[in-house]
C-alpha cells in the first residue's frame, strides 16, 4: 500500500493530516517502522534501566530483540539480543551478568562489550576452536546508541547521521540542561497502556490547544495564553509555558534546581518531541521523559521517567510529583484513544490544522511524511 502524502506536506494553512491508513493499517505500520522508527534515532529506554556494571535488560523494539547492558567499565551499550551461532535469544529477563553473556542453547559466551570469548566444542567434542569460526568475526551486533538527558536512543538501521548532527539545534536550545540528571527511582517511573497509534500521543503532546478542556487543573495556573508554540520544521516541535509553578511540600520545601540556569527558566518550562518517539519536558527543578513504545498499529506503551538535579531529593515530594504528572498524563488517554477510534471514519480526510494553534502538530506530520517519502524513493531506486 502506498498512501498519498502530498497534502500533508503543504503549508499548515492548506495541509491535511496523515491519511487514516497511517493509524489503522498494519502494512503502513510496518512501513513506518522501517522508514521512521528504525531509520532514525528512537528512544528505547533510560540509563536507569541498567544502573550498575553488568546489569542487562532485554527489550523488544517493534519486533527487534535488543539487549541493554552496562559493561564492566560502566558504558551503556545496546546489542541485538541474538546469538551469532543459531540466533537464540541470549537474555530473556533482566539480570546481572556474572562473567559473560552465555547463550542458553550451545553456551557460546560473549563479554559485556560484545566480544565472543568462548565456543564450547565448536570444533568437535573437547575442541573449543575451529579455523572457520573465528571469534574476532562473530561478536554480537552492536546497535548505534546515544544517551541524552538520561534517555537511550538507537538507530536500528545504522543509516542515520550522528545523533549530535541530527539534533544539533535542539541540543543547543537545551544546552543548559546538559548536566548530570538523576532518575528518581522506582516511584519516579510508571507505564501507561494506551489503545492508540503511537503518533497520536506525539500529536497531542506537541500542542497546548487542548489544555482548557482536557487539563483544567493545569490550565488554572498555566493558562492557554501563557503558552507558545515551538515549530522547527524538519527537526522537532512542541510547546512552552511562561508560567511554571514549582511543586511545594507541606513546609514549603521544593526540589533543588539544575545548576546555572538562565532567568528564562525561573518560571518557564518547555515540552518538546524528540522525533520520532520521545516526549521530553524540562523545568528548573526536574525533567521528564515519555518513551513511546509502539506495540501494534493501535496500541502503545508510554514509559514515563522523572529526573532530578541531585541523586537524593525529598521522598514525599518526589512521590507527590510523580502522582501529579501521572494524573496529567492519564487525562490525555481518552483523547488519544478517541482520535484512534475516529480514524476509522471513512470520510475523514486526515483533518485540518489551525495555523495559529496546530503548527507543532503539523510540523510532526510534515516530518513523518517526508521520512516516508524519502524511504519510498530509496526503495524504488534499489
Amino acid at each position: 500500500m502506498s498512501t498519498d502524502l502530498s497534502g500533508v506536506m503543504r503549508p499548515v494553512a492548506k495541509a491535511n493530516g496523515l491519511p487514516n491508513e497511517h493509524y489503522t493499517d498494519e502494512r503502513v505500520f510496518m512501513e513506518e517502522r522501517d522508514a521512521v522508527l528504525y531509520n532514525n534515532w528512537s528512544g528505547i529506554g533510560t540509563e536507569a534501566d541498567v544502573p550498575e556494571n553488568g546489569d542487562a535488560k532485554p527489550i523488544e523494539f517493534i519486533g527487534m530483540p535488543l539487549l541493554l547492558i552496562r559493561d564492566t567499565e560502566g558504558q551503556v551499550r545496546v546489542f541485538q539480543n541474538t546469538c551469532r551461532h543459531r540466533g537464540m535469544i541470549l537474555v530473556s529477563e533482566p539480570k546481572k551478568i556474572e562473567g559473560a553473556i552465555r547463550c542458553p542453547y550451545h553456551s557460546w559466551c560473549y563479554s559485556t562489550k560484545g566480544k565472543l570469548v568462548a565456543q564450547p566444542h565448536v570444533g568437535g567434542p573437547g575442541m573449543n576452536t575451529h579455523k572457520d569460526m573465528p571469534k574476532s568475526e562473530l561478536g554480537l551486533y552492536e546497535v548505534p546508541s546515544y544517551i541524552w538527558l538520561g534517555v537511550i536512543y538507537v538507530n536500528a538501521s545504522n543509516t542515520a547521521p550522528p545523533f549530535e548532527d541530527v539534533h544539533a539545534e535542539l541540543l543547543e536550545r537545551w544546552k543548559e540542561f546538559d548536566v548530570p540528571m538523576y532518575h528518581g527511582g522506582e516511584d519516579s517511573r510508571f507505564e501507561l497502556e494506551v489503545d492508540t497509534n503511537w503518533k497520536l500521543a506525539v500529536e497531542n503532546y506537541c500542542e497546548s490547544y487542548h489544555l482548557p478542556w482536557v487539563h483544567p487543573g493545569l490550565n488554572s495556573y498555566s493558562r492557554l495564553e501563557d503558552h507558545y508554540n515551538i515549530e522547527e520544521y524538519g527537526h522537532y516541535s512542541g510547546q512552552g509555558t511562561l508560567v511554571y509553578r514549582q511543586l511545594k511540600g507541606q513546609m514549603g520545601e521544593t526540589f533543588p534546581d539544575f545548576p546555572n540556569l538562565s532567568d528564562k527558566w525561573n518560571e518557564g518550562g518547555e515540552y518538546i518531541t524528540v522525533y520520532p518517539n520521545v516526549l521530553l519536558g524540562v523545568q528548573r527543578d526536574h525533567a521528564f521523559a515519555i518513551i513511546l513504545e509502539p506495540k501494534t498499529v493501535d496500541t502503545t506503551t508510554e514509559h514515563v521517567h522523572l529526573f532530578y538535579a541531585e541523586p537524593k531529593v525529598d521522598e514525599a515530594l518526589r512521590a507527590k510529583n510523580a502522582t501529579q504528572w501521572k494524573g496529567v498524563f492519564i487525562e490525555d488517554i481518552f483523547v488519544v484513544e478517541g482520535m484512534q477510534k475516529g480514524r476509522y471514519g471513512r470520510a475523514f480526510d486526515g483533518g485540518r490544522f489551525s495555523p495559529a494553534m496546530d503548527g507543532p502538530t503539523h510540523c510532526f506530520h510534515d516530518w513523518i511524511a517526508r521520512q516516508i517519502t524519502g524511504h519510498r524513493q530509496k526503495m524504488a531506486a534499489e
